[in-house]
């Protein structure tokens, strides 16, 4: 049995998509899904911190990893419950001990880039050279079953289109897989996720990432690499690119960024050391006539 004494989260359920009619270039009229979006709005010890855009599929895990990720909160065991009614658009978390500091900590924000306007609190910046990642490789194989597994799962962007998935592999081993209208959502859910998982029956700090392998259908911006670097996780993989501040801070940290992976594609922009290549799975190499 597992010491941690874990907050208790609700199971709040909402629809994912919802039907529409549209007119297609012909002028037919058809009906067709599109991803939900709704407004959660988060109350720390009855103080609201952030309003959320998100698709709800995970609303309490969200914002789970979202305290977890932005730092405001230290450790899972420092929340005692996760109230979301999707009612009145609120999340209630109630702490232990209180979070008296809470105002001073978020008095900084900056407002990233990308779907869902990611939030960073604090002076997270000034927190990246203190990220110490463990050892860990991955081959290039195993990126390949990845690649194909993503490929392979059933998911509201087939269905609907117009949402971002996360997922958390170990090898090739599909762990969790998440959709969110935007992908600073999808990672904070993972990281919630992780948080209330167990290696060992004495772990305090929920599931280890050394030897997982994160990856997103966007791109891999700051917020991203350190968000994935806060949760242990030293080899990240996006079917899109990086950006310049990304690549920086994916280099001063150690962390393997793999981009534009499809099929059997891709770049490895940072960390090549933790890429084992097995060239010859990749086939004849096309040259110009």
């Amino acid at each position: 049995m597992s010491s941690i004494n874990f907050p208790r989260l609700t199971q709040a359920q909402a629809p994912l998509t919802q039907e529409v009619v549209v007119v297609n270039e012909f002028g037919d009229a058809t009906s067709i899904s599109i991803p939900a979006e709704r407004a959660l709005t988060v109350y720390v010890d009855k103080r609201e911190l952030v309003t959320l855009m998100t698709l709800g599929a995970h609303p309490e895990l969200l914002v789970l990893g979202f305290l977890r990720n932005q730092r405001l909160i230290a450790t899972v065991q420092d929340i005692e419950s996760i109230t979301v009614d999707w009612d009145v658009g609120a999340a209630a978390v109630k702490t232990r001990a209180g979070s008296d500091d809470l105002a001073q900590r978020t008095a900084k924000r900056v407002v990233t880039t990308g779907c869902g306007q990611g939030s960073v609190f604090g002076d997270l910046m000034d927190e990246v050279d203190s990220l110490v990642l463990p050892p860990a490789t991955l081959m290039q194989s195993q990126l390949y079953g990845m690649v194909n597994a993503i490929r392979l799962k059933e998911s509201t962007y087939k269905s609907a289109g117009s949402v971002h998935a996360c997922a958390l592999f170990q090898g090739e081993n599909l762990l969790t897989f998440v959709e969110d209208v935007g992908r600073h959502n999808a990672i904070d859910t993972i990281a919630g996720w992780m948080w209330m998982q167990t290696e060992t029956p004495t772990q305090s700090s929920g599931m280890t990432g050394a030897d997982k392998v994160f990856y997103t259908t966007g791109r891999l911006t700051s917020e991203m690499v350190i968000k994935s670097a806060q949760m242990g996780v030293p080899i990240v993989v996006s079917r899109s690119g990086i950006t310049q501040m990304g690549h920086e801070l994916a280099q001063r940290i150690g962390l393997c960024t793999i981009g534009r992976a499809t099929n059997k594609h891709f770049f490895c922009y940072s960390g090549q050391d933790r890429l084992v290549l097995q060239t010859e799975l990749a086939g004849a190499k096309l040259r110009p006539a």
